[in-house]
């Protein structure tokens, strides 16, 4: 019974023979045993891993918590320091700055932390939390190297404090241009950054934020590069250095010409160290004189020269490249009156009503009020009703209009921000152009969109440039629609199309016939076509390297006047459209598969459109 007791509770040193099984039974215990402490083991390590996960797992959502809302915060704090910039409270920019700083700081601390880091790596899973960390990164850039700078040049990032009293404070923006222009090419860099961060795949919150980062990012350096460029042209172009003249035409885009309108009227704008003024308007007869033509080259001349427009300002701004007609202005008025302007400006009614929005109405000498609502209608089409024979008259009323606007927008102004986005309105439609005789201001503001230039590149392009074969004012009825379209980017050229729509919207016909009229149609049109007759040269200036497969007017081919403009292909057809009627013109090509982005300008005139632009983008 002992052996048996010692059998079952004990091991036995010796076995007591070869076919005994007792040894077989220990064997099994042994064997239970060690399957026995092995599946603890297993399960031990099983609970620490899936503990080791919880914990991973925990501690990537609290960093991922963590950078959401320190991401939330800082961009938030980004728009307070630029508000408070552009208000001129630099105390406030500067506090908003330092918040903007340490939040970003937070949000790049826990998208680089241990568990994040981890995360990134993985394949396709990772791609999200990779771009938590690129987001972070800018946020991060912006905070430290952009806003906190900005903060110490905060007076001439605002309107209020760099213009006032009717001047605008161009020693400071002088003295600061080495700042703003490091700040803004530090903003470029990190926009560049901004816009390659990757999809974030899977996670769509992160897809909001890398959106909403990329358009603060990209309206904050556009800010900066605004104001450096400003920094750059306006102390010399306002006259920090002594006095400036400029030409300042009006055109009244009612007549259409290639920069926008006829020439309806001038004045002189002077500045001395950034404060302006401006000499009387005078009516376009006074340009008068028997004129020596300039020389814009062998091209300009191919092209314009037939319709004299060195001599006749009514056809001195028929290209679209604003630099020639500012040339020819500046020629004209040095003929005119001895007087060498240092550049031009332009500007059209609309610009005007732009400009009364954001400064209020003006009153006329004989107690009519002027305002943003009515300034177009009485410059475009009013003026010509009320004085049909008088053109005297006419003239002066449009240039008392004028020379009433201009006044106060040189006076003091109550609200200079909303001044600037007014004027900025305008520039952003091409509606005011500048041109300095000064070739380094003038590089500078070829940068800008107060060039008004027919730039000289080879990246798809489609202009569409309307001139008045009429003599008429029918282009105030004018509408427009314009789509450009190109295949892909397979071969060296490929097919394009380029549609333009002209509907002549004018119902009751004006009895003046200076304004519906036919007296300055070509003879073989007299008496053919009907009073509200719009007569149009329609020109397009297409991607360089094109050719022209056809143009159709209505379905029709139309004759066609091929030429080059600035190493761009020119493709005119003329035609007529009766009141009431939409012509279609078709422009097909074939033009090289060029890189960049395809460009589309809008002659400034009536109205306002927005091309449609199907042209895929080629790569170098």
């Amino acid at each position: 019974m002992g052996n048996f007791d010692l059998g079952i509770f004990s091991r036995r040193s010796v076995r007591d023979s070869d076919g005994d099984d007792g040894d077989l039974s220990d064997d099994v215990d042994e064997q239970r045993w060690w399957q026995s402490t092995g599946a603890r083991r297993a399960l031990w390590i099983g609970a620490g891993l899936a503990v080791l996960v919880v914990v991973f797992v925990a501690w990537l959502g609290v960093n991922a918590f963590t950078a959401k809302s320190s991401l939330e915060e800082a961009r938030g704090s980004a728009q307070k320091t630029k508000d408070a910039l552009l208000q001129g409270d630099t105390d406030a920019a500067s506090r908003y700055a330092g918040e903007a700083q340490s939040q970003a700081q937070s949000a790049r601390d826990a998208t680089h932390s241990i568990p994040w880091n981890v995360a990134a790596g993985l394949p396709w899973l990772g791609s999200p939390f990779k771009t938590g960390q690129q987001i972070a990164n800018v946020v991060e850039g912006l905070a430290t190297d952009v806003l906190g700078p900005s903060a110490e040049v905060g007076s001439v990032l605002a309107p209020d404090q760099l213009l006032a009293g009717g001047r605008l404070d161009v020693k400071a923006l002088s003295a600061e241009e080495p700042k703003l222009s490091a700040l803004s090419e530090t903003a470029l860099r990190l926009d560049a950054e901004a816009q390659s961060i990757a999809e974030p795949g899977y996670i769509s919150v992160l897809a909001d934020a890398r959106t909403q980062l990329q358009d603060q990012t990209h309206e904050l350096t556009s800010l900066l590069h605004n104001t450096t460029l400003a920094a750059r042209i306006a102390p010399s172009f306002m006259g920090v250095d002594g006095p400036r003249s400029y030409f300042m035409g009006f055109q009244t885009n009612a007549e259409a010409r290639g920069t926008g309108g006829l020439l309806g009227g001038f004045g002189v704008l002077r500045f001395v160290d950034g404060e302006p003024s401006v000499d009387d308007l005078g009516p376009n007869t006074e340009l008068d004189k028997a004129f020596t033509p300039i020389d814009l080259g062998p091209e300009f001349e191919k092209n314009y020269g037939f319709s004299n427009p060195f001599t006749d300002y009514r056809n001195s701004n028929q290209s679209a490249h604003f630099p020639y007609a500012a040339q020819i202005w500046q020629s004209m008025w040095a003929q005119q009156t001895g007087m060498n302007v240092d550049g031009v400006i332009a500007l059209d009614p609309i610009a005007l009503s732009y400009i009364l929005d954001a400064v209020g109405s003006i009153t006329m000498p004989d107690g009519e009020v002027v305002t943003q609502d009515n300034v177009v209608e009485l410059t475009e089409s009013t003026a010509y009703v009320r004085f049909p024979d008088d053109q005297v008259a006419r003239k002066q009323y449009l240039q008392d209009i004028a020379n009433q606007v201009v006044r106060k927008v040189t006076g003091d102004i109550k609200s200079p921000r909303k001044l600037l986005d007014a004027l900025g309105k305008a520039v952003s439609e091409r509606r005011i152009a500048v041109w300095s005789s000064n070739p380094d201001e003038q590089a500078l503001i070829e940068q800008t969109p107060l060039a008004n230039v027919i730039p000289d590149d080879p990246a798809p392009y489609a202009e569409v440039v309307i001139n008045n074969l009429g003599g008429n004012k029918m282009d105030y009825y004018l509408t427009r629609e314009i789509e450009y379209v190109a295949d892909g980017c397979t071969g060296d050229t490929r097919n394009s199309t380029v549609t333009v729509r002209l509907t002549n919207t004018i119902k009751d016909i004006p009895e003046p016939d200076y304004i519906a009229g036919t007296l300055g149609f070509p003879e073989r049109f007299q008496g053919t076509l009907p009073r509200g007759t719009m007569l149009s040269s329609v020109r397009l200036l297409a991607t360089t390297g094109a050719t022209l497969e056809s143009v159709l007017v209505n379905g029709l081919r139309a004759p066609t006047f091929i030429s080059t403009e600035r190493n761009h292909p020119s493709f005119e057809t003329q035609l007529a459209i009766p009141p009431g009627d939409t012509a279609e013109l078709t422009f097909r090509l074939e033009e090289p598969t060029s890189p960049g982005a395809a460009r589309v300008p809008v002659q400034p005139l009536m109205d306002d459109i927005d091309p449609v632009v199907s042209v895929p983008r080629c790569s170098e």
